[in-house]
């Protein structure tokens, strides 16, 4: 698949006898964005997983900017370099500043002189919105600015492309605006995203394709207009009713 940034090829993981992913294959190109939508519990986040090697597949190949990075003999550390990841519970470092969050990848993964980590640290603070609150720590944040500060931490180092696990369902809703709204400017900017959400509205704004998992499986992928007016899948359109009835019009929380 030349032009694709990421290539995902016939995926499958277990947990004993629980199949969690059956054979999951899909592409990114560069600058597009991409949002995984489906039931708890089917496989989006173990995917996730798969992609930055967090979780080793049981079968299938994936592939960053022509390289296969499930090749056991590549480093995980210079693959996650590449590939930022956004997690749902913020995963923050409890006992660093807000600004050490995002400095610590730099100094110790990327080997940056600290001046330099720090200048570039407080340059992504305040595209996030949180020069402020840089000596701040997790617990003195709002679950919104924690999870700015871990999208800051994943913006600092670059990546090719940024993974994002469902990053506003452990938010308050008045706090989840604040990190879609983050979410939005890094789309129009080009950034390379694969997102898991059920912030449909967001979905149907930001993404360039939309794909409908559920039992492990992809049931369903397209563009928003087509995925949301004319779904082909029954269980997809049975997902988008429901959807609907939680959240009103667009499944906008």
């Amino acid at each position: 698949m030349s032009g694709e940034l990421l290539v995902v090829e016939d995926i499958h993981k277990a947990f004993g006898d629980l199949k969690v992913l059956k054979g999951i294959s899909l592409a990114v190109a560069k600058r597009e964005r991409k949002v995984i939508i489906g039931p708890s519990g089917t496989g989006k986040s173990t995917l996730l997983r798969c992609i930055n090697r967090l979780t080793r597949p049981d079968r299938g190949k994936v592939w960053l900017d022509g390289v296969e990075i499930t090749d056991s003999k590549k480093q995980i550390s210079k693959i996650r370099q590449q590939i930022g990841m956004v997690f749902q519970h913020f995963n923050l470092f409890v006992h660093l500043s807000a600004l050490d969050n995002v400095r610590v990848g730099l100094t110790d993964v990327k080997r940056m002189e600290k001046k330099e980590a720090v200048q570039k640290a407080m340059e992504v603070l305040d595209r996030v919105g949180l020069t402020d609150k840089k000596n701040y720590y997790p617990a003195e944040l709002s679950g919104g600015q924690q999870q700015r500060v871990g999208i800051a931490r994943a913006m600092a180092m670059d990546p090719k492309l940024i993974l994002f696990d469902e990053p506003t369902s452990a938010l308050d809703p008045e706090l989840i605006g604040e990190v879609l709204n983050v979410m939005e400017e890094l789309a129009g900017e080009g950034t390379t995203m694969l997102v898991v959400t059920h912030e449909m509205g967001f979905a149907r704004t930001i993404c360039d394709e939309i794909i409908f998992m559920e039992g492990g499986e992809i049931l369903e992928q397209g563009p928003p207009e087509q995925f949301f007016t004319r779904p082909k899948n029954e269980r997809t359109k049975r997902f988008l009713h429901k959807i609907t009835e939680l959240y009103g019009h667009g499944g906008e929380g």
